[in-house]
């Protein structure tokens, strides 16, 4: 059995067909046949590769394990390198706002058909067509190599200024938009957590990283978060216009009380509960610095993102026992399925299962 590890995103497994074997990755739950590379597709996980190799095991199959890196994502031309740049159109700004999109949305949605109408920069935007439009999507798969989401937001963006902003039809151009890929999330492990917040030294950034990991906040809605969110009779965040416009409440931790505590004495903010050095809210760019520089100090080299201690609290609540269904209004998702994909992370339980091979006599 070949299983090719394809950047630690998805894993292709190769073997002899066999109807038993074929059977048993039936039960993992998010796999899938793809027809094209002819390969039996895993989301990568060590919870996942460990029992492909009982699997194989189980059936005296030779395990071989490649990995194997994914192109690098190409970069695309910057407003400097384009003398002849031009920005994304004010009726397209205006729309998003008038439709009341959110600040994050808008900026990536002005960013991608920025991106879009400067691919064929001597072209009037009138003058695009839909093979042209199908040609640029091709190119940001063939040659920048970018992700299924990156590519559907494309997608999105451009429909918006047809079907939105020139009150055209909803289907302006057909395009096949791309299976999504089954991707598991990164996560850290409660030790490593803790290794990254004793390596942090600074009481503002400690306070940030402790507040995000113990809220399963996202990014942004940590620096939305005002003084007057943090309910320390509750014991709850609340979490204000969430994604989707939603509000929510949260868990608000004993020690990350005290630390928020300590914090306020110190830096006192006004309205938001992180400031700039210059007053209003904190940039996202700082709070990925401050976890970039913690995760060099301790020799953590997964890839992690400040997203993934959102992804790591939820993992943790879910193998101390908390139910799912808490997880999914903690987390703020509408689906239920968004939050079961912890259950495919998760590793809890992993040391009762015994490896056949360990019981032969060799």
């Amino acid at each position: 059995m070949l299983v090719i590890n394809m950047s630690h995103r998805t894993l292709c497994l190769y073997f002899s067909y066999n109807q038993t074997i074929t059977g048993k990755l039936k039960k993992i739950p998010t796999s899938s046949w793809n027809p094209v590379r002819k390969c039996w597709e895993v989301p990568f996980s060590e919870k996942y590769l460990a029992e492909i190799k009982r699997i194989a095991s189980q059936h005296e199959l030779q395990f071989i394990y490649h990995e194997e890196n994914k192109p690098k994502l190409q970069p695309r031309k910057s407003k400097k390198e384009n003398q002849h740049y031009r920005n994304c159109p004010q009726s397209y700004m205006d729309k998003l706002k008038e439709l009341r999109y959110s600040k994050n949305t808008i900026k990536v949605y002005t960013d991608l058909f920025g991106e879009f109408i400067n691919y064929y920069e001597e072209v009037e935007i009138s003058n695009i067509s839909e093979s042209m439009i199908v040609d640029f999507l091709l190119y940001l798969v063939n040659e920048r190599n970018v992700s299924t989401s990156y590519q559907n937001q494309s997608i999105n963006a451009i429909k918006f200024y047809y079907e939105k902003v020139l009150r055209g039809p909803r289907k302006v151009y057909q395009i096949d938009r791309p299976r999504k890929e089954k991707i598991l999330p990164e996560v850290l492990s409660t030790e490593e957590v803790a290794a990254i917040l004793k390596s942090i030294n600074n009481l503002k950034h400690k306070a940030i990283i402790m507040t995000i990991y113990s809220a399963g906040l996202r990014i942004s809605e940590l620096t939305n978060l005002k003084m007057k969110d943090i309910d320390s009779k509750r014991m709850q965040i609340r979490v204000e216009q969430g994604k989707g416009k939603k509000d929510r409440y949260t868990l608000l931790g004993n020690k990350t009380l005290e630390t928020l505590r300590l914090y306020v004495k110190e830096y006192k903010p006004r309205e938001w509960l992180f400031e700039g050095a210059n007053g209003g809210q904190y940039s996202t760019r700082s709070v990925q610095n401050i976890l970039k520089n913690a995760l060099t100090k301790v020799g953590i080299s997964k890839n992690i993102s400040v997203h993934s201690l959102r992804h790591s609290f939820a993992t943790h609540l879910l193998e101390s026992g908390t139910d799912l269904r808490y997880i999914q209004e903690l987390l703020g998702h509408a689906s239920s399925k968004t939050t079961e994909i912890y259950t495919h992370i998760t590793t809890k339980g992993f040391d009762q299962i015994k490896n056949p091979l360990d019981n032969l006599d060799i």
